[in-house]
């Protein structure tokens, strides 16, 4: 079991943590149609807005109810109602989720209650679904506000299963697949295609490969998302004939999902390397009744040779990771099945997960917390997302970016690493890494058996290599 050290300093140096409210907004962001709206102050929408346009260089649909000074101390629910009437008449979504901030959280506001007076108020509306979730930015990060989202979606949406008149069946084709943060837009796509190739329906929750995938829509704007599950899905779930969860952050949403449907379901904490996709495409070869197909094999053989290529020089690299938790035990599983060491690991939050990841000691963190471990435990290699760069160039060492933000990198949100192909274009990723490094190489193999020359010869051979080099110089 991992051994967690707590926070040692009263500040964030070069943070590491994203704030809970942009995690559920990423999660909004994967509906059909709808808009996160951020109950706070101006500027923390602004910033959340201009983060995630820099990661996935796409418009990003976020509002603010924009509380003032006077508003944070007098009350600020009727920001949240005006807020929700000017979206719901002018942009006319489909959901609206509303989140709370902060500040909205020191203030003390019942975001339920208050959502319940705007029912009342504007029943006109009653057709704009809202889910709202409390998401203080003093608590978690992007991995656990993302997870609050879907919980409260699926707490709002998803009728029980006596209610809906749906029954879990092992005819049906249908899939529910609760995604978690960990999972790009690339990796929602695979996880699609593979699913799909045993003949089942994936419902995707939420589904970015649809909303934030980079795609030139008809429209030339939208005020609201494009793409993304749409909200009907909900209703169906308990249709489905299992529900795969990927992420343990997403674990609680999973277990709210399976009492309110009973559709049984199947947890992966990742889908990084040989062993978690061998489980995975057994699942599902186990669900539709189906063999596994030389196509499937094949790739799974690839992967195969390139744990096998990449041994030598991954091999006992010492490596540097700083993420979120269900990203950072994804790496650390990955990288355990290289041999490479992981021996400095900073998380950006608490989590229990972190327990039982493949590592001995875990730090919760910043970036400032990633370097000093690196530094005195001599790094090869760093794995964090595109804030580590400069502390990366301070080390000397490579940097793979992962994670949220990469805002340096064209197409970084894209990047597909699950399933057999993916974890092998990952293992490549990481030996070219290494290999972009000048000095970084496989080092010669000198065998424990070679004879090993006596005193006398080494001393004659020194002479004779002397004795060379000054007759060439004179």
């Amino acid at each position: 079991m991992a051994e967690i050290l707590g926070r040692s300093k009263p500040l964030a140096v070069s943070p590491l943590k994203t704030s809970q409210p942009l995690g559920a907004s990423l999660a909004v962001l994967g509906l059909n149609r709808a808009m996160p709206l951020l109950h706070g102050a101006q500027g923390c929408t602004a910033f959340a807005k201009v983060f995630l346009v820099r990661h996935f260089r796409e418009p990003i649909p976020l509002q603010s109810t924009a509380m003032d000074p006077i508003s944070s101390i007098m009350g600020a629910d009727d920001n949240v109602i005006a807020a929700l009437r000017t979206i719901a008449e002018k942009n006319r979504p489909a959901a609206i989720g509303l989140l709370t901030t902060g500040l909205s959280e020191a203030q003390g506001t019942d975001i339920q209650r208050v959502l319940k007076v705007f029912r009342a108020r504007y029943p006109e509306f009653q057709n704009v679904r809202i889910v709202a979730a409390n998401t203080p930015d003093f608590g978690g990060c992007l991995e656990s506000g993302f997870a609050l989202a879907v919980e409260a979606m699926i707490d709002a949406w998803v009728p029980p299963a006596e209610q809906a008149g749906t029954r879990p069946g092992r005819r049906s084709h249908q899939i529910n697949v609760l995604c978690g943060s960990l999972l790009t837009p690339g990796d929602l796509d695979s996880l699609r295609e593979l699913i799909e190739h045993f003949g089942l329906n994936p419902v995707l929750i939420p589904d970015l490969s649809d909303s934030l995938d980079g795609h030139l829509d008809a429209e030339d704007f939208s005020p609201v998302t494009v793409g993304g599950t749409p909200l009907s899905a909900f209703a169906t779930l308990g249709d489905a004939a299992a529900t795969l969860v990927v992420g343990p952050s997403l674990y609680p949403a999973a277990e709210r999902l399976e009492r309110r449907t009973g559709v049984p379901t199947h947890r992966f904490d990742h889908l990084y390397g040989l062993d978690a996709n061998d489980r995975l495409v057994m699942t599902l070869a186990g669900i539709a009744g189906q063999v596994v197909s030389a196509r499937l094999e094949r790739r799974r053989a690839r992967l195969q040779d390139a744990l096998l290529d990449t041994h030598f020089l991954l091999g006992q690299t010492r490596i540097a990771i700083g993420a979120d938790p269900d990203l950072l035990n994804a790496f650390s599983a990955l990288l355990a099945e290289t041999g490479a060491e992981v021996v400095a690991a900073v998380a950006s939050s608490r989590s229990a997960l972190l327990l039982r990841t493949p590592l001995p000691k875990i730090q919760i963190g910043d970036l400032e917390d990633l370097e000093d471990l690196g530094r005195a435990r001599g790094v090869e290699l760093v794995i964090s997302n595109a804030h580590a760069t400069t502390m990366a160039e301070r080390l000397g060492v490579p940097l793979l970016r992962a994670g949220v933000p990469q805002y340096d990198r064209i197409g970084g949100y894209q990047r597909a690493w699950i399933g057999y192909d993916g974890s092998r274009q990952l293992l490549f990723e990481l030996a070219n890494t290494l290999l972009e490094q000048a000095e970084h190489g496989v080092a010669p193999y000198h065998s424990l058996y070679s004879r090993k020359t006596d005193s006398r010869q080494e001393a004659s051979y020194g002479a004779s290599q002397t004795s060379t080099h000054f007759d060439r110089r004179h």
